[in-house]
């Protein structure tokens, strides 16, 4: 492992167009490309590749395709029965950790990577990458976008088209750009699954 291969991982600037760095993520991308070019019918093939794909993934997990990532899942830890929705994006140049039963609306982003505010070092072509980790049992709706470094905590809902820029604590629902908390989740929720309607089996 060279020198830009570990800064990948430290938040350090790292130079991202580094050969060995380019060819790992070559043949991850081939991975990607052959998961989104499943058939509907061909579930255990998905699950196959998908397996092959991340760095950690559990029981149950389905991935709508198309999916899109860095690294192909390389760097994507994720729990058990785990659920995106169409384009879900993960740029995962480093870590991007997942709990269990969260669910991804459509077009959700979740970055590790930044760049310098800097021009010169942009120009440059210098990167940092800050993990991601998302709590158990959370929900991100439809273009939610969460930026590198940020935490949120289990069983929390981010409201669609949120940019998520900083923390998050647990059993909220956090709405807005940029993203901040609206409520706790409470007593409310208990007797109604949306606005006035009543939780009856």
């Amino acid at each position: 492992m060279n020198a830009n291969q570990e800064k990948m991982h430290t938040g350090e600037l790292y130079l991202p167009g580094d050969e060995e760095i380019m060819q790992e993520q070559l043949k991850r991308m081939e991975k990607l490309y052959e998961f989104n070019a499943t058939r509907p019918a061909e579930m255990d093939k998905r699950n196959r590749l998908m397996k092959e794909m991340f760095a950690e993934i559990g029981e149950g997990c389905y991935l709508e395709p198309p999916f899109h990532s860095n690294f192909g899942g390389g760097h994507v830890h994720f729990g058990n029965y785990i659920y995106g929705n169409f384009n879900l994006t993960l740029v995962d140049d480093t870590h991007i950790y997942v709990g269990d039963y969260t669910m991804f609306g459509p077009n959700v982003t979740i970055a590790t990577a930044g760049h310098p505010i800097l021009p010169e070092l942009r120009e440059q072509g210098y990167q940092y990458n800050l993990s991601v980790h998302i709590g158990r049992n959370c929900w991100l709706g439809a273009g939610a976008i969460v930026l590198p470094g940020v935490t949120i905590g289990d069983n929390s809902v981010i409201g669609a088209g949120s940019v998520v820029t900083k923390d998050v604590p647990s059993n909220v629902v956090a709405v807005g750009n940029p993203c901040r908390v609206l409520r706790e989740i409470n007593e409310h929720d208990r007797k109604y699954y949306c606005k006035n309607r009543e939780i009856v089996f």
